[in-house]
């Protein structure tokens, strides 16, 4: 009878000839490509520092959850209305939805950027004269009160600080309660205003 012949490979298959295992790919796992491409990423962010600071402040005026009806249920978003200002005579109110609050609130920013007015003041950072103005269904006064700061409620008093304005008093003639239409009704009042 003939000898059996040496075996070369092992029974399992998993195993090579020198019968160490061989590694399985599950995929789970994250390639060296996206490891160093992360890496890279985070050595850049470090280096070029934060960004930078934006001329305008910002100051949230409203900010709610919003649903829409669709065929499968309720589909859910956020809407932001934000005042942006420098402080310096220039005010801007936006409004903007999205699937999260931050990305509503970069849009909302971004328009209030793009809907931007510069208002005429005077050296003593007030109004020249008396506005009225309707947004909606509200319904805003402004006039001048000099050596009093500004004497205003709701939203209006975010938009003043904003833009820059002091020594001013504010009056809501409407029943309105909603901070974006009052808002507007501001900045609409004091688009009327004249140097």
């Amino acid at each position: 009878m003939a000898p059996a012949a040496p075996k070369t490979e092992s029974a399992n298959p998993a195993r090579g000839a020198s019968g160490a295992s061989r590694p399985r790919h599950t995929g789970g796992g994250r390639s060296q490509g996206g490891g160093e491409r992360s890496r890279r990423g985070q050595r850049g962010r470090r280096d070029g520092g934060e960004r930078a600071r934006s001329e305008f402040d910002q100051k949230v005026v409203s900010l709610r959850r919003v649903a829409r009806v669709v065929a499968g249920g309720r589909r859910f978003s956020f809407s932001a209305a934000i005042v942006a200002g420098d402080r310096k005579g220039r005010v801007g109110v936006g409004l903007g939805k999205g699937a999260d609050t931050a990305l509503a609130m970069d849009k909302a920013m971004r328009d209030a950027k793009k809907h931007m007015v510069r208002i005429p003041m005077t050296d003593s950072k007030s109004i020249a004269h008396d506005v009225n103005a309707k947004y909606a269904a509200s319904s805003v006064a402004l006039r001048p009160s000099p050596a009093r700061g500004i004497v205003a409620g709701s939203s209006i008093r975010t938009v003043l600080e904003l833009a820059g304005i002091t020594d001013i008093t504010a009056k809501i003639h409407s029943r309105s309660k909603n901070k974006l239409n009052n808002a507007r009704a501001a900045v609409e009042a004091l688009k009327g205003l004249k140097n």
